[in-house]
């Protein structure tokens, strides 16, 4: 599918292919992302959701395509450019992957020191801000094992936010929680777009997608087969609408 791009675009994803195990996995994808933009990706399990905003961060390298950023397209074959590219573009997982021998704070302020190399007391100062920002400022000294889950995906996306990224990527950011945890994960998401966070978010949370996404993006089979704002995907015969009436 052809998307046109425009002065406000920020994110463009042009005819991206990606083989794995010998399979075509993601099928000459396209897509772009305004600034301030929250699309979401949804379809069935299986269908590349994840291994298309894993090639988005370069964790896995395109076989075919382009990656063009703030209208600057990405190398994929200069370290120094895919380096550059994965401060900009943060990536949360569904399995938050958090330092169990660190406190929030600790995760939060390792990258700092580490990749932006700042001052350890900086480096804090910023991550108690993000902390903050996503409610956990009671939690700053807790160890991921005193966490709940919704709590420890809180921490990851504090941990991405004090990167200063241009664009969020978020895969099923909610799916390890149990339903009353999802919630207070949401809100956060929520509260990102309000304040002009551009996202793109693979989800199941279809009353979230409903209220808040400016489009979805529905894939099936490696590919974007549909794609509109969830008033005119759902309003009519629709593979994304025949979905959505399936999911429990």
């Amino acid at each position: 599918m052809d998307y046109k791009s425009n002065n406000n675009t920020l994110l463009e994803i042009r005819n991206l292919t990606k083989v794995l195990g010998g399979r075509e996995i993601i099928k000459d994808v396209s897509l772009s992302l305004d600034k301030g933009d929250l699309k979401v990706l949804i379809g069935p399990s299986g269908g590349g959701k994840s291994t298309l905003l894993q090639c988005i961060n370069l964790l896995h390298i395109p076989d075919k395509g382009q990656i063009i950023l703030n209208g600057k397209e990405v190398s994929f074959k200069k370290k120094k450019e895919i380096l550059a590219l994965r401060q900009q573009i943060g990536m949360i997982f569904q399995d938050f992957n958090l330092f169990d021998h660190l406190t929030a704070i600790d995760n939060v302020a390792i990258a700092l020191r580490k990749v932006k190399k700042l001052p350890k007391k900086k480096a804090f100062e910023r991550a108690e801000i993000e902390l903050a920002r996503v409610g956990l400022s009671d939690k700053l000294h807790a160890y991921p094992a005193e966490l709940s889950g919704g709590q420890k995906q809180r921490v990851s996306i504090a941990r991405a936010l004090a990167m200063d990224p241009v664009v969020l990527l978020l895969d099923e950011p909610t799916s390890a929680l149990d339903p009353e945890l999802i919630m207070e994960v949401l809100s956060v998401i929520k509260n990102l777009s309000e304040s002009g966070m551009t996202m793109l978010m693979a989800t199941h949370q279809m009353s979230f997608v409903k209220n808040i996404a400016k489009e979805i993006l529905f894939m099936e089979n490696g590919m974007i087969i549909e794609h509109d704002t969830p008033k005119r995907l759902l309003s009519k015969k629709s593979r994304t609408l025949d979905f959505c009436s399936k999911l429990a």
